[in-house]
């Protein structure tokens, strides 16, 4: 419950502060006084956006403070689990909005962000605004009302998080299918141009090698004249200088007794006529072996074409390069074959998961067949005793043919308010005043279901007087035996009930600067509040008695 609430420079409100008890609080005031405004500041703690413009002074710090006693709360104890926060049964949560508009919220004075305010503060106070009434015509208000009433939370979390991943892994395969589809449509070509790349198979070296053999192929003929004239070199006019350097050798080893340098010399000169000897045979060797051959010429000439070819093909220059586009060709094709393997697991595991799903929605499914009956019955009932005594209230459920959001079903609340009324679509048959008592009793069913420790009524009677206010003012009041409730209210019937009694005015000061607060009433003051509430601001003493009568009951 709300045990205490401050409010600075918010709006209207300079400074306010209140404590409030257990049970019925009542809220009245003119209109125009700011009971939205007082609304506002509570809609801050439960995470609602911020706006610069709500700062009363756009210089100051506008701060929202709630006090809340809890008790234990599965809901809330895993959430502060979550995020290593520690339970306590007193809770603290403030929002401070800057005056550049930011904003900062603070659970026991540790950081939040919004998303875990929003979760935290939706397991401790339900607005009923003027409005939600309207909710009613949405399926999924109306499932969601059935999942309190069956208690499917932790069912319905867990379906939704299956379906989430469902999703999730159908998104996938589009995209898998859609990758599929272009690599296909490129695997021909890829094909196409491995295979020409595999045709030419020369790597490096045998292309170097190659290239060697077709310029000696090419100037066969030049080679061997210039070998030739080697040979002649070392041969002029038929005398070979090797025999020549033999026979030096001889001469100086002959004399290499008698002169020792000699000996040196007959070295040198001998192993100078070994060099020659062995050139003489290379170049003879090489000459032999450079035979002209116009077939294999024309082999490696094709050969070195359609490499240079490839190289054009691909705006490279080296067979190295060549080599790595080979790769990332080869690596495509098989990247194809591995997204087919990868689609078929994917198919199988979207199988599983959509089985996973179905099952759980037929669970939900079940269980809100087998409650819808019993809810629908008690609606109905309380719906009668707020003056429609021939109302009738049916839970329909349908199946939706397709796996949604809350499940595989579609859900009508059906309604007539009268005896000779044909049931139908609530949404296209209640009036505002017959929504509004429907809500009333949908909420007070609930929130003993779903231990929500604060209802706010804003105006939930919208649409009814009289004798009907008055027996929703009943209700309201023995919910609020068990739940704490604050009603705002412009109706006595409900104004009158329970003892806590707060007006909430507007207020101008001398310098002409208007100001909204929040008084609670004494006895005398909520009589007249109660009797302005009957007679307007003119108060009568028949109004004047019938708020004391009112009060009496």
């Amino acid at each position: 419950m709300l045990k205490h609430l401050y409010i600075s420079n918010y709006a209207l409100i300079d400074s306010l502060e209140m404590e409030f008890p257990e049970g019925l609080i009542i809220i009245t005031g003119e209109t125009g006084a700011g009971k939205s405004i007082l609304l506002g500041a509570i809609s801050l703690l439960l995470g609602a956006k911020t706006d610069k413009e709500v700062l009363k002074d756009s210089l100051q710090n506008c701060v929202v403070e709630g006090h809340f006693t809890i008790t234990d709360n599965h809901n809330i104890l895993s959430l502060f689990e979550q995020h290593s926060i520690i339970f306590d049964n007193d809770l603290f949560i403030r929002r401070v909005i800057t005056p550049n508009g930011r904003s900062r919220s603070f659970v026991n004075d540790m950081p939040v962000n919004i998303s875990f305010l929003k979760e935290l503060t939706d397991s401790i106070i339900d607005i009923h605004s003027q409005h939600q009434h309207l909710m009613i015509a949405q399926n999924s208000f109306q499932l969601s009302v059935l999942d309190a009433y069956c208690n499917n939370f932790d069912l319905l979390a867990e379906y939704q998080s299956s379906l989430n991943i469902l999703n999730s892994q159908e998104r996938e395969r589009e995209r898998m299918i859609e990758q599929i589809s272009k690599d296909e449509q490129d695997l021909d070509y890829n094909l196409y141009q491995l295979d020409t790349i595999n045709k030419t198979k020369v790597t490096a070296q045998e292309f170097a090698d190659i290239e060697s053999e077709y310029n000696i192929l090419v100037n066969s003929q030049e080679i061997k004249e210039s070998l030739s004239q080697v040979y002649n070199l070392l041969n002029p006019q038929g005398v070979s200088i090797i025999q020549s350097l033999k026979e030096a050798h001889n001469i100086c080893s002959k004399l290499s007794d008698k002169i020792d340098s000699l000996n040196d010399i007959s070295k040198i000169i001998e192993g100078s006529r070994l060099d020659l000897k062995e050139v003489e045979r290379e170049v003879t060797e090489i000459q032999d072996g450079v035979v002209f051959d116009l077939n294999r010429q024309n082999f490696l000439e094709e050969r070195i074409n359609s490499v240079y070819s490839l190289f054009k093909k691909f705006n490279i220059n080296s067979i190295s390069e060549l080599e790595e586009i080979k790769t990332d060709l080869e690596e495509r094709v098989k990247q194809n074959n591995n997204h087919k393997e990868e689609l078929d697991k994917l198919n199988s595991a979207i199988s599983n998961s959509r089985h996973k799903c179905k099952e759980l929605a037929e669970k939900l499914s079940k269980k809100r067949r087998e409650m819808s009956a019993q809810l629908s019955s008690i609606l109905q009932e309380k719906i009668r005793d707020l003056e429609m005594p021939y109302a009738t209230f049916l839970i329909e459920l349908t199946d939706s043919q397709k796996m949604g959001l809350y499940g595989i079903d579609d859900i009508l609340f059906m309604f007539s308010a009268n005896k000779d009324t044909k049931i139908s679509d609530i949404a296209k048959i209640a009036s505002g005043g017959e929504l509004s008592r429907v809500m009333l009793c949908l909420k007070s069913v609930l929130a003993s279901k779903i231990c929500m420790p604060t209802l706010i009524f804003d105006e939930i009677d919208t649409g009814v007087s009289g004798s009907v206010a008055d027996k929703m003012g009943y209700l309201i009041d023995k919910l609020s035996q068990n739940i704490q409730i604050f009603a705002i209210t412009h109706l006595p019937q409900i104004a009158s009930k329970g003892e806590f009694h707060l007006l909430v005015q507007k207020v101008i000061n001398d310098k002409g600067v208007t100001t909204t607060t929040l008084k609670k009433l004494t006895a005398q003051e909520r009589v007249m509040e109660v009797a302005r509430l009957l007679s307007g601001t003119e108060l009568s003493k028949a109004a004047i008695e019938n708020a004391k009568e009112f009060l009496n009951k």
